[in-house]
């Protein structure tokens, strides 16, 4: 009976062990795949660091690195593990399912020596600081009422810039009265007409031109100081990868970063010490036409949020403002025209609609833009094929997560490659063509307002940026304003238009963008009243 009995228990165990077999199997092989994909070719210690020293932009190199590994794979930035994601739907889930623990930044070098401490809010920790910084941006600074209050700044600026345009056209053609043709760096040009239209709504200054209010060296030392803050934001140091190594400068990033803060907090200082004397003989204290340090001053002037006081805080949002501001609309305004040379038949369809609702005898309006359909359409093609931030900003998990059916570990970073995103042939036909066309047709509800996932030049969630329609407005009015006071042709042939990048921070065209231009209105449009 005993025997019986133990011989059905063996039995009844290996037929439950067996139906249990493709369960456990599956299990396995489940439990197999929760880990996100690590694309090979990592080096010990450093990881795919080695991967990024080429002459290839690292967008391009994490693209390529997409067409093997799929929409999610996960590089290794020395002893940190980045996951890269590179489709709308995984983007979705990260700004939507994920948001919350993908609201922090990574603790990076940068943050420290050249973010104020993290008081910068566009690099600031997730957390009451962060928070009400935002408030005060999104609800003070960066409202529709207040992009309204200073739209007379940006048509100064805009008709100030043509003007002095037409001046050097003038000047020039006067000279040497072969052409009527005068070759120009619009590069240069862009940069020049978005430093000053921001410094004026920041801090009512103007740096370049015949009509600037400041010492011709001060802006030497603030243009200089900038462009090196975008570049050293833009590089990983040994610390940001290699925590236990932070306190050796390996490159001298970390002087340089000091250097370079040092320039610009003793400028902002000076700036803060000229407004609070302006306020103490009761300027600047009424009426619409403050600027913004005036708004940040009179919001938290004295006052300490966690432990920043209020000098810090107005430099550290001044500066993350007016960086952001200036770099983002010149990169972008520097590729529209560039692919506008490169593609002429595009260039002629947005002068013939420029011609249509404005005509020849008015400068363009900033209300005038609603109508130009197509000038939009080039905006957006331009930040879906050269976001001014192709690799978003950094983004840390503040907790453990499921991503795309992989688990992910608090403390993973997270990078969304835009540009695989924004080329994905699933979603756009042609991708790598300029075709403005879509976006009045097959894609034509989509905007870059970080709800439609297929496009997000300017970020999604919390963490997406909160200056997109101060940073539209400028960039739409001045193309428009451009393209409709002056004819512009290549030099050479729509072939051999340079595009490219030099990666930073944001992506710049690497060489200059020169191009004949001559005013094509009355030349008394190009008058200031």
């Amino acid at each position: 009976m005993d025997l019986l009995l133990s011989s059905l228990i063996n039995t009844t165990t290996i037929t439950l062990l067996i139906s249990l077999l493709p369960l456990g199997l599956f299990l396995f092989v489940h439990s197999k795949k929760r880990e996100v994909p690590i694309a090979k070719g990592a080096w010990p210690i450093v990881g795919h660091l080695p991967i990024f020293n080429g002459t290839q932009s690292p967008h391009r190199v994490l693209g390529d690195l997409a067409d093997k590994y799929g929409p999610i794979f996960t590089i290794k930035l020395g002893l940190k593990h980045a996951i890269i994601i590179n489709n709308w739907e995984m983007a979705k889930e990260c700004f939507t399912t994920n948001d919350m623990a993908l609201s922090s930044r990574p603790k990076l070098v940068a943050t420290q020596h050249l973010a104020y401490k993290g008081a910068m809010f566009g690099f600031a920790p997730y957390g009451p600081y962060w928070r009400h910084l935002r408030k005060i941006v999104t609800l003070e600074i960066l409202t529709n009422r207040r992009i309204e209050q200073q739209q007379h700044i940006r048509v100064s600026e805009v008709r100030t810039s043509i003007k002095e345009l037409f001046d050097v056209w003038s000047s020039k053609r006067s000279e040497s009265n072969s052409s009527n043709y005068v070759l120009v760096d619009m590069k240069q040009w862009f940069t020049h007409i978005t430093f000053n239209m921001v410094l004026r709504m920041v801090v009512g200054k103007r740096y370049f031109g015949a009509r600037t209010n400041v010492e011709e060296e001060e802006a030497k030392r603030c243009v200089k100081a900038l462009k090196e803050m975008m570049h050293l934001f833009g590089v990983i140091t040994v610390g940001d990868v290699i925590p236990c190594l932070k306190l050796f400068d390996f490159g001298g990033h970390v002087k340089a970063m000091n250097e370079t803060l040092k320039e610009l907090d003793n400028i902002l200082n000076e700036w803060l010490k000229e407004r609070r004397h302006e306020r103490s003989l009761g300027e600047k204290l009424e009426g619409e036409d403050k600027d913004i340090m005036d708004v940040l001053l009179y919001l938290l002037d004295g006052k300490i949020i966690e432990g920043f006081d209020s000098d810090t805080i107005v430099k550290a949002t001044i500066l993350v403002l007016f960086a952001g501001g200036t770099d983002t609309s010149s990169v972008t305004l520097t590729w529209a025209l560039g692919l506008l040379l490169k593609n002429p038949h595009a260039m002629k369809k947005a002068v013939e609609e420029l011609d249509i609702h404005i005509g020849k005898t008015r400068r363009v309006n900033e209300s005038d833009i609603t109508k130009l359909v197509y000038i939009q359409a080039i905006v957006k093609e331009t930040l879906r094929l050269y976001p001014a931030a192709p690799l978003s900003g950094p983004h840390e998990f503040s907790e453990n997560c499921t991503l795309g059916g992989y688990q992910v570990k608090k403390g993973t970073r997270l990078i969304t490659n835009l540009v695989k995103i924004h080329t994905d042939p699933n979603v756009w036909p042609d991708p790598l063509e300029f075709k403005p066309e879509r976006f009045l047709t097959t894609h034509k509800d989509i905007d870059v307002r970080g709800n439609h996932f297929e496009l997000l030049p300017f970020g999604s969630g919390r963490r997406m940026c909160p200056g997109i329609s101060f940073g539209l407005q400028m960039v739409h009015y001045s193309l428009a304003s451009i393209l409709h006071s002056f004819e512009i042709l290549n030099p050479t042939t729509p072939e051999l238009v340079d595009l490219t990048e030099e990666f930073g921070l944001t992506n710049t065209k690497a060489t200059p963008l020169e191009v004949l231009v001559k005013p094509r209105l009355s030349f008394n449009c190009y008058e200031i009243v």
